[in-house]
């Protein structure tokens, strides 16, 4: 098959969406594979790199997409890249459709199958290309927060762990998946008080097992968060459901009980976030204040350290890249269901129910 990795062109997103280790794989099963001058050059790789692995190296994103019938990226195809899919071209990559209707009918428009990174699963029903961007994220989300809450950023002036003598900042994480987990383990080792909030109870249980006591966890309703939120210094949303768009845990009026300088931080942003004042920012411009309430809504956090990031997407995605160009998509997703699950867009139709269903498309 012929498979083309473009660069990235949404603002601040340095990743690629094959490392040469993926590229030579392919080429050694007998695929061609072009790859975009400079894709690589946000983590330090030289087009020779590139070349010196087998790789054909073109000029621009509109050799690649006429020359490759997959198209291997990272985040959703912005409207120039849509532009250029056409029928018969695959594409595989982030989409989280459920918070952006223009770009599921520009994929719906252009007739390419579009298979979704984040709702793949596994036979253990986990979201095995997700997982690596949500744990960056989730690493990251207090990083960000505990940097935003210093004065110079606008916060109230805290440091996370406290000091001797002082007590911590507290810290709220709505979501005990994967991003919740590793916010969790970021924002414990920063010495913060951590109190993680979630639906499942067995999911709660488990992780109070696994902290060893130092995670105080919370059955999640609304009013049991809100209750919380007066006290609270930085709040972390992971919240996920898969293909669908997050629900709203924070409203606008809870805002007026939080002191100025709270941060909050939306990790589900890309599904539209789960606080009711979010909306996307970028790396360009994080943040922005809401009744004295600083939000960091960056769409695509784990492209801020985009060289750890994409050897860890690398890692997840290249045995599927692998599948589909040796089997092609049909008998790909029909040999393993939880592949066939990442099928957001076919024949100009949205064909996974929960985007569909979030979109209006059912």
């Amino acid at each position: 098959m012929r498979i083309g990795v473009p660069k990235e062109i949404k603002t601040l997103e340095f990743r690629i969406g094959a490392t040469p280790g993926v590229v030579q794989r392919l080429c050694r099963e007998g695929h061609q594979v072009f790859v975009e001058a400079g894709a690589g050059a946000g983590i330090g790789l030289a087009d020779q790199v590139y070349a010196d692995v087998g790789a054909d190296i073109l000029p621009d994103a509109d050799a690649v997409f006429a020359a490759a019938e997959m198209i291997v990226k990272v985040k959703e195809p912005q409207a120039v890249e849509i532009a250029r899919l056409k029928p018969h071209h695959i594409l595989f990559t982030y989409l989280h459709l459920a918070a952006d209707p223009d770009q599921a009918r520009g994929l719906m428009e252009s007739g390419c199958t579009a298979i979704a990174y984040e709702t793949i699963t596994d036979r253990s029903g986990r979201l095995p290309l997700l997982a690596p961007m949500s744990q960056v994220a989730g690493r990251m989300s207090v990083d960000v927060g505990a940097y935003h809450l210093l004065k110079p950023a606008g916060g109230r002036g805290l440091l996370l762990g406290g000091a001797p003598g002082v007590l911590p900042a507290r810290v709220l994480i709505l979501g005990g998946g994967v991003a919740g987990k590793h916010a969790a383990e970021m924002a414990i080792g920063h010495g913060a008080d951590v109190t993680l909030y979630d639906i499942s109870a067995a999911r709660l249980e488990q992780l109070d097992d696994q902290f060893g006591g130092r995670l105080k966890t919370c059955y999640s309703t609304h009013d049991l968060v809100a209750e919380a939120l007066p006290t609270a210094d930085l709040v972390i949303g992971c919240v996920l459901i898969p293909g669908a768009a997050a629900p709203k845990l924070v409203t606008r009026a809870d805002l007026k009980k939080m002191r100025p300088g709270t941060v909050l931080v939306d990790v589900a942003i890309d599904q539209g976030g789960c606080f009711e004042t979010s909306h996307p920012t970028t790396h360009a411009d994080p943040t922005f204040v809401v009744d004295d309430v600083i939000h960091y809504c960056v769409a695509n956090m784990p492209g801020a350290a985009p060289l750890t990031s994409t050897y860890a997407l690398s890692a997840a995605t290249a045995p599927y890249i692998s599948d589909l160009a040796a089997k092609g998509v049909d008998k790909a997703l029909a040999d393993d269901p939880g592949f066939a699950a990442g099928l957001n867009v076919r024949d100009g139709r949205i064909v996974y129910p929960a985007v569909a269903e979030a979109l209006g498309f059912s």
